[in-house]
């Protein structure tokens, strides 16, 4: 069987930091293609962490760092069994979980809590930094997961 190349997508880094990450997040939480909506709400809550004398960006790429999983578990089907195996994340998909784990996290938070998305996202950033929050807890699940079904392994295609 032949594998196709893969394209890699090239992502351009957002205006005002020039971080990849930044312009990926942005697209996370764009809905119906509104981006500037979706930057200024980062943008605002980068400020609110900046506001707290923290660094946004060391602050961010922190938080991605301890949310990003090391191994996820996958289906395999083996003799009529499935098992879950545990494999290694592609950095690709480490970020690209993480900053969805960051985003729904952000927006399940209480409403009483935070009045706007923005104080949201910039507190689950901040617990994400000092390795708390619902994000790193989604992480420390699947590490779990991944642990336990250690002995099913040897599966791996």
């Amino acid at each position: 069987m032949r594998h196709k190349k893969v394209q890699k997508r090239i992502t351009i880094p957002d205006g005002i930091y020039n971080n990849v990450l930044f312009t990926k997040l942005i697209n996370g939480m764009m809905k119906d293609g509104k981006k500037t909506v979706a930057q200024r709400l980062l943008y605002s809550a980068l400020d609110i962490i900046k506001a707290k004398s923290m660094d946004p960006i060391e602050t961010f790429d922190k938080a991605i760092a301890n949310i990003a999983p090391k191994v996820e578990v996958k289906a395999r089907r083996v003799g009529g069994a499935n098992y879950q195996v545990p494999i290694e994340v592609r950095s690709e998909r480490k970020n690209s979980l993480a900053i969805r784990w960051l985003l729904e996290a952000a927006q399940k938070k209480a409403n009483k809590e935070f009045h706007s998305f923005e104080e949201k996202l910039a507190n689950e950033v901040m617990s994400a930094a000092n390795n708390e929050g619902e994000a790193v807890r989604k992480k420390e699940t699947m590490h779990k997961q991944a642990e336990a079904n250690k002995a099913f392994s040897h599966f791996r295609w």
